[in-house]
């Protein structure tokens, strides 16, 4: 079995080798950045499966999947990260990954996810495509759109600030910027803006 990680972190290459040497996995070969990795693939026949970090040099978001699967020979290749949504991984799998693999998978998961994807299977992690994604909406701030949601469900200020572990304070300043940046005269406004807008 032929694996090419490619990742511009050190430790997170020598780590997932680590791991991967320790299963028994033949042959394990680390790059930096793109680049190598089409090289490696190039100069060595495509391998059995590539793991491409998604934010190292040369990726330009999906693209460098792109280039890498026919550098591969249509071989798996699949996304690796640390910081991309579950709407990234979604849009990778829709470009032709094999899997999206989070580096905060444990080593065991990690190789077990390797061998599925290397056997032709499409791996994606459930319980990080059920973290919801920080939604904004119509120019508001993350934590708007919290409170905003909140007042929706018909929330008091209380009851927000303690669900959002806040002070109730802070909580009707977000309700007063709300109620600016939606043109809204009260919350309960806010809150029929928000549904007959589909913002939430």
């Amino acid at each position: 079995m032929r694996i090419l990680i490619a990742d511009d972190h050190d430790l997170v290459r020598d780590t997932i080798a680590m791991f991967l040497e320790a299963e028994g996995m033949a042959e394990i070969v680390s790059v930096e950045n793109l680049d190598a990795a089409v090289q490696a693939a190039d100069a060595s026949g495509s391998f059995d499966l590539v793991l491409l970090d998604f934010n190292m040099p040369g990726m330009d978001g999906l693209q460098g999947l792109t280039r890498m699967k026919e550098a591969n020979d249509g071989c798996p290749v699949a996304i690796l990260s640390g910081t991309a949504t579950p709407r990234i991984a979604k849009d990778a799998l829709a470009a032709g990954a094999a899997g999206f693999v989070p580096k905060t998978l444990g080593a065991k998961s990690m190789v077990s996810a390797i061998r599925f994807m290397v056997a032709g299977e499409t791996f994606l992690p459930y319980d990080f495509m059920q973290q919801e994604e920080a939604k904004t909406v119509a120019n508001l701030s993350e934590r708007e759109t919290e409170v905003l949601r909140g007042l929706c469900e018909g929330k008091s200020n209380k009851e927000i600030a303690r669900d959002l572990d806040l002070q109730e304070v802070t909580i009707k300043l977000h309700v007063k910027t709300l109620c600016r940046k939606l043109d809204a005269k009260n919350r309960t406004q806010a809150a029929m803006i928000a549904r007959d807008h589909k913002l939430l």
